[in-house]
């Protein structure tokens, strides 16, 4: 069995082997759910398992590169989408549609009729008409229920769903699929990962952005914009305010000025969006474990991040917690 197929996609040896196994076999399931984290190589292995399907084992390098253009037309690629104005918009081009994105995106029933429409019909050069859905467990109840019924009566065609929380997903769309599980990278995988891709950091990423990656080469990625869109010196004020001189009592070894917590609590809220502030609290609350195993600090970080969440004045929220945590205010 050829090896080259999925060259390159590290890390995913069992994924590999079913599907290496199947297409060796010839014994195709109609459907297929790929589950495990965001950017460990789901989207890669669908296409590449599709260019087996309709190149066989050996692959085809003119297949690989229409199934990565998304110009073959027997493939069908659905993916979460914002509605605006009548017209559904997939979340990968909302940014620039300039789309509102105050309400997550969703599968929607008529996403999935057209998935149906799809399958149902004769292929024009493969074998099989083939689908993949991408965040499947973005489905409202109404898609849930119709993607069901199109797995009860699957046809000819080959459906992959990729979830990162398959436990979201109905029991039954779950049994009528065959799992293939997706693994988190060791940190010397992700690393080789991103080298490959020729992704070198201009310096060494901090160890919390490693840890939050949880073995994602596309999470850390994320993290790296996050980290880089941060105004500089804002990240080791509040490491300072509550750092590394946290001795593990009630207050830091050397005491902050309310003037200073409260100049803090104004730049965060000025410079960033709720969504940025969210993410921070991440990577302050990582950090401070990391230094101080201290559950209070937890639980009044965890009360910002539901009071920025609750809509709270954000600056009033940030006052209050950053008063307390330095020790200026009692919790």
């Amino acid at each position: 069995m050829p090896e080259s197929l999925f060259a390159g996609l590290v890390g995913q040896e069992q994924a590999t082997a079913l599907l290496l196994a199947a297409l060796e076999r010839q014994r195709l399931a109609p459907a297929y759910l790929f589950c495990g984290p965001d950017g460990v190589g789901r989207s890669i292995a669908a296409r590449r398992f599709l260019e087996g399907v309709i190149a066989g084992p050996g692959g085809s390098a003119s297949v690989r590169r229409r199934l990565q253009e998304g110009n073959h037309p027997d493939l069908l690629w659905v993916e979460p989408t914002y509605s605006d104005k009548g017209q559904l918009v997939p979340a990968s081009k909302a940014v620039e549609a300039g789309v509102s994105r105050k309400a997550p995106p969703q599968l929607r029933l008529e996403q999935v009729r057209e998935v149906s429409q799809f399958l149902a019909r004769r292929p024009v050069e493969a074998e099989r008409c083939l689908v993949v859905i991408e965040a499947v467990e973005a489905m409202a109840e109404g898609a849930a229920n119709a993607l069901l019924k199109t797995l009860e009566e699957p046809g000819d065609g080959v459906l992959i769903l990729l979830s990162a929380a398959p436990d979201r997903l109905l029991s039954t769309i779950r049994s009528r699929c065959q799992a293939i599980p997706f693994a988190r990278l060791a940190p010397g995988q992700l690393q080789q990962v991103l080298a490959e891709q020729g992704v070198q950091a201009s310096s060494p990423d901090p160890p919390e952005l490693v840890e939050l990656a949880a073995g994602s080469p596309g999470a850390l990625l994320l993290q790296r914009q996050q980290w880089q869109a941060l105004p500089e010196g804002l990240a080791q004020r509040c490491a300072e305010l509550v750092g590394a001189g946290f001795s593990g009592g009630a207050l830091p070894s050397q005491p902050v000025s309310p003037v200073e917590a409260l100049s803090l609590a104004r730049d965060l809220c000025e410079a960033l969006e709720v969504e940025q502030q969210l993410w921070l609290l991440d990577w302050w609350q990582l950090r401070l474990w990391r230094l101080s195993h201290n559950p209070a600090q937890q639980q009044r970080l965890e009360q910002l991040r539901r009071q920025l969440r609750s809509f709270v004045q954000p600056r009033l929220a940030w006052e209050v917690a950053l008063l307390e945590l330095s020790g200026v205010a009692a919790a």
